[in-house]
């Protein structure tokens, strides 16, 4: 029997849209791949999520590369790439309400993200994470999805049974990871609705 549900963060409660923030930040059409690469599919990125970088020491180091050396602009564009992509946040549409409402059915609702130290500052602009019993974020743990110590350290910290659980994320070898561990999981297509039927597949009542 399900009892609880795990949700993970970017592109299911939130979107992270990396062309949205390029835009957002003017980056030119013919600087696009280099930031792209140097920011969002960086190596340094990784180990933002991982906890072994800050997000000021990771702009900053963009700021060294080549990239930046050719273009001081581009230096500054990271910098807001790192900093300040969500502003806005963009929620996921319908998964607030989804979240609200199994919290008012009598779920507990936790939250699982790869993601940097910051997240703890916008955590709270996120639609529905008032309804949150507990998060368990990478770079506090210094462990990232989809290894299987940091779902058994969700169980452990939240007290939670891995068969109780239901695991929500878009990312297929995160939930197949998960599985592996005990916890049955849905890989999240940006559709709520379609999410809310899935559930029912596991008997989770949503009224």
């Amino acid at each position: 029997m399900i009892k609880n549900i795990i949700f993970d963060m970017g592109n299911v409660l939130l979107k992270f849209d990396r062309n949205y923030f390029l835009d957002a930040v003017g980056v030119k059409p013919a600087d696009r791949r280099t930031l792209m690469n140097n920011v969002y599919l960086s190596l340094e990125w990784a180990k933002m999520d991982r906890g072994s970088m800050t997000e000021e020491e990771a702009a900053d180091y963009v700021k060294q590369s080549d990239a930046y050396a050719r273009k001081i602009a581009m230096g500054t564009q990271a910098h807001l790439l790192v900093d300040r992509w969500d502003r806005p946040i963009l929620p996921v549409p319908g998964m607030a309400e989804l979240v609200r409402e199994l919290k008012e059915a009598g779920y507990g609702v936790y939250l699982l993200s790869n993601a940097s130290y910051r997240q703890h500052e916008y955590w709270p602009r996120v639609p529905g994470s008032e309804y949150f019993d507990g998060t368990l974020i990478s770079a506090d743990v210094k462990l990232v999805k989809p290894c299987a110590e940091i779902y058994e350290l969700l169980y452990s910290t939240f007290g939670l049974i891995p068969g109780e659980c239901l695991f929500i994320d878009d990312s297929a070898p995160n939930i197949e990871s998960a599985e592996r561990t005990g916890m049955p999981g849905i890989v999240f297509h940006g559709d709520a609705d379609e999410l809310r039927r899935e559930m029912q597949a596991f008997d989770v009542q949503i009224p």
